[in-house]
């Protein structure tokens, strides 16, 4: 299908732009997360300020926001500035559960560490045959 003109896309041309499937733009659309205009035809439209909104949208799902998270972002972000202490307690409420990801993953990520340690020692004759992986890893323990 051609372009519509050079800043307009059609819903295929910008489920390609923003790799994402015409059918999730159109789920994006149904929850009230994006909103493509419509030409005289009635059919989607997306411009060029659409990719930055869909890339932000991106960026708030990759920190774990959930779907009735960003629907509430968006409903007070359309209601203006003066919802911008409530955008801010949401977004906090956001980074705050990120930061707990981030550290559970840190964490296992050691463990993962541990355990390649221990098997790279293991094959250097480093670590005693009876020695188990409990046993080595409660070494680290604090």
């Amino acid at each position: 299908m051609k372009t519509v003109s050079k800043t307009q896309y059609t819903i295929s041309q910008f489920a390609a732009l923003v790799n994402l499937t015409p059918y999730t733009l159109r789920y994006y659309e149904s929850l009230g997360l994006l909103k493509p205009k419509r030409d005289q035809a009635q059919r989607r439209y997306y411009e060029k300020q659409d990719i930055a909104w869909i890339d932000f949208l991106r960026h708030l799902k990759g920190t774990g926001m959930t779907m009735t998270e960003l629907q509430k972002y968006v409903r007070l972000r359309a209601q203006g500035d003066q919802t911008i202490k409530e955008r801010i307690s949401l977004l906090q409420k956001v980074e705050a559960k990120g930061q707990t990801k981030i550290k559970e993953l840190n964490k296992n990520l050691q463990i993962v560490q541990h355990k390649l340690d221990w098997y790279r020692d293991k094959l250097q004759g480093k670590i005693a045959e009876n020695e188990d992986f409990g046993s080595y890893l409660a070494k680290f323990k604090e």
